[in-house]
């Protein structure tokens, strides 16, 4: 054989990939076989395995690789079920995902974890519930979101602040109630959006600059007036709302939003149309112009004082220059003005102030690191961090809870108590109030970090923090409210005109939970422990989907005061160390599961001894068949299924371990009861022995 081609074929077979040492990059084929997992292991994937395989080695249905790593994910239209899986977010070089007209979702949530460098996600035509994933929030190359044809029934959150190449939305056919969020206003790229066929409320206005080409909020509750601007786009569709009638009134003034620039005019108006379009006037009237003239010698007249004192101060000695009886001109320090206030990052109108008084402060006359009196200069305030939250003056939530009535008082916690609130806007909020016993040892400037951490925390099955307070030595703290109080009071307190859970419920407040959890401990950078995890703090809104409460909040008080042993929901490790992990919240959730299959309290002191400590009786019986039948919750009238009972009673065993390292982490749990879900959807559909109780009480 010539040498040459000797050297040619050793080449060649150096460059083909050894047998079993795949192509794929290992955390794709990770997330990838999760997903072909959580969607029942459909065979129209062809080409999918659920163990090893190579996705850019072989040919996997939908799948496409550059090099190494998968770039896009397309299945649309197969009549896939189940999930979607927990591991997207690790595939960082896929820019495509199209899950659409398929079935999936299992009327659950969309998962918080996508793959973060999308530029483009459809899951329309599915049957997902909750509201948009919060982490759409961070995906800044995104140009097109379609989530219609789904069930979401929640608000969208204000989280369009950070996406400037989304250029079309499809919200539309779903169930979505409440306002439009303000940062829609911030979508400059913005020509398609679709949000006909839901509950949408309120005005529309904030679409009013947006550079629209084709708008549809047909069919919604939409009320106001609408802009002049959008009607002259190319295609618009607004019927089936309740419109005011009659001429607009003027918009407010400085309302240009962020990006744009004030009409000719200096209105503000809401059209962004020349001055010729604007009912034909131009340039600046008298008025206007006797304004700029008073305003220019007032500024002149400012800053030549200022540069006078300046020069003044320079030619003193330095004795003089400190003399205390110099004449202090007071000026705003950067933290006491609307400029850096914290709620600048959630008001255009802060964000406005904030660009107008920079100047100001940079123009300071005097020494920034000198007090004039000669003293040394006083340590400098820390900056308030940015809290992406609402700030309430204390007055404002006095008017909403009656001056904390006890008529408005809803619960009380390890922190202080909650109450309820109704504000002039309409809206009915929940306002924490912590207790100052609580935080002997905090400042100030811990609780406003505090605070920012927790408005961080997006997620459909936690409570979402609305604003804060933090001024005359009160801490208070403004939620959501959920109008069917905490699943404490629905399983223990409920009186005779009460529907007790069904049985299908509880598998959804369980499975609700359980992602909240999961949530929390491996999608938050860092982990967050809640500590104080129990039914009393998880929420039911009005279709009885969970959220969790407190979460965030336990750095505010040591775990010497969180420790209640006598409560039935402390992990046996906490008992003895005093020190709270992932895994005694792990514990946790297993007594609230308890809960929801028993309805017993987890601890009863009117019961007998052997059976006051619910994990203690309950524990031994979980795997008894027999037992497990005898222990179940009476209200539930035997109308449950006997294979989901187990393998629910299953979930619970895993968790409520004595020892630590053997429960499971929160995104197992959560797939199991994905699991248990998918197998009474499955078993409606073939016909099983079970078929009867699964279509009268699931999903």
């Amino acid at each position: 054989m010539p040498r040459s081609l000797f050297l040619l074929l050793a080449c060649i077979w150096a460059w083909i990939p050894a047998p079993g040492l795949g192509a794929t990059d290992p955390t794709d084929l990770a997330a990838l076989s999760v997903m072909f997992t959580s969607l029942n292991s459909p065979g129209q994937l062809t080409g999918w395995t659920a163990t090893g395989g190579d996705p850019c080695g072989q040919s996997w249905r939908g799948i496409t690789c550059s090099g190494s790593r998968v770039t896009e994910i397309k299945l649309s239209g197969l009549g896939l079920t189940g999930s979607i899986g927990y591991q997207l977010q690790s595939l960082t070089f896929v820019s495509v995902f199209d899950l659409s007209n398929n079935n999936i979702g299992a009327s659950g949530p969309i998962p918080y974890g996508l793959p973060p460098n999308l530029t483009r996600l459809h899951l329309g035509g599915n049957v997902f519930a909750g509201g948009v994933p919060y982490s759409v929030s961070q995906m800044a190359r995104l140009e097109y979101l379609n989530i219609s044809h789904n069930q979401l029934r929640e608000g969208v959150n204000d989280m369009f602040g950070s996406l400037p190449a989304l250029s079309t939305i499809d919200l539309s056919f779903n169930s979505i109630p409440n306002g439009l969020p303000q940062s829609f206003s911030f979508l400059t790229a913005l020509t398609n959006l679709y949000l006909q066929n839901n509950q949408f409320t309120g005005p529309i206005d904030v679409l009013a600059n947006l550079p629209l080409q084709n708008l549809d909020v047909s069919n919604n509750r939409f009320t106001g007036w609408i802009p002049d601007r959008l009607r002259r786009i190319n295609s618009l569709r607004t019927d089936g709302n309740s419109w005011n009638t009659g001429p607009a009134p003027p918009p407010p003034p400085f309302a240009t939003p962020p990006g744009r620039r004030a009409s000719p005019t200096g209105s503000g108006s809401p059209t962004g149309g020349s001055a010729a379009e604007d009912g034909g006037k131009s340039g600046i009237g008298g008025g206007g112009i006797a304004g700029i003239i008073i305003a220019l010698i007032v500024v002149g007249a400012v800053v030549g004082f200022f540069v006078v004192k300046r020069r003044r101060s320079r030619r003193s000695s330095p004795k003089e220059s400190h003399d205390p009886e110099m004449p202090f001109v007071a000026m705003p320090e950067p933290h006491e003005t609307k400029a850096v206030h914290p709620s600048s990052a959630v008001e255009p109108a802060s964000a406005a102030a904030s660009l107008k008084l920079a100047p100001t402060e940079r123009l300071k006359p005097f020494d920034e690191d000198e007090d004039l009196s000669g003293r040394p200069a006083a340590a400098k305030k820390s900056a308030s961090p940015n809290i992406d939250a609402k700030v309430f003056p204390v007055a404002d939530l006095q008017m909403a809870t009656g001056s904390f009535s006890v008529d408005n008082l809803l619960g009380q916690g390890s922190l202080g108590r909650v109450y309820r609130g109704q504000f002039d806007d309409g809206k009915v909020l929940a306002v924490k109030k912590i207790n100052a016993s609580a935080l002997p040892n905090q400042s100030a400037e811990e609780f406003l970090r505090v605070v920012s951490n927790v408005a961080r925390l997006r997620h459909p099955n936690v409570t979402l923090l609305v604003g804060y307070c933090s001024e005359f030595g009160q801490h208070l703290l403004v939620y959501e409210f959920h109008r069917n109080g905490s699943l404490h009071d629905y399983l223990h307190l409920s009186d005779e005109y009460s529907r007790p859970l069904t049985w299908n419920t509880r598998v959804k407040i369980a499975l609700g939970t359980a992602r909240a959890l999961e949530y929390l401990h491996e999608s938050c950078s860092p982990a967050v422990v809640h500590k104080n995890f129990k039914s009393a703090n998880i929420l039911l809104d009005s279709e009885l989907g969970p959220h969790i409460s407190d979460c965030g909040l336990s750095s505010l008080i040591p775990d010497a005061l969180y420790q209640d042993t006598g409560s039935g929901y402390t992990a046996p490790e906490v008992a003895m160390s005093g020190q709270y992990t992932m895994k005694s919240d792990v514990y946790s959730f297993g007594v609230v599961m308890l809960e929801l299959l028993t309805g017993r309290k987890p601890f009863d002191s009117a019961r007998g001894r052997a059976e006051q400590l619910l994990v203690r009786w309950a524990y031994p019986q979980l795997h008894d068949i027999d037992a497990l039948d005898k222990m179940v919750d009476p209200g539930l009238k035997g109308l449950y299924p006997a294979k989901s009972l187990s393998r629910f009673a299953d979930v619970i065993a895993l968790c409520v371990q004595a020892e630590p390292e053997f429960r499971p982490p929160m995104s197992e749990v959560v797939q199991a009861l994905v699991r248990l879900v998918q197998r009474a959807n499955m078993s409606k559909k073939i016909g099983s022995a079970d078929e009867a109780d699964a279509q009268d009480y699931f999903l």
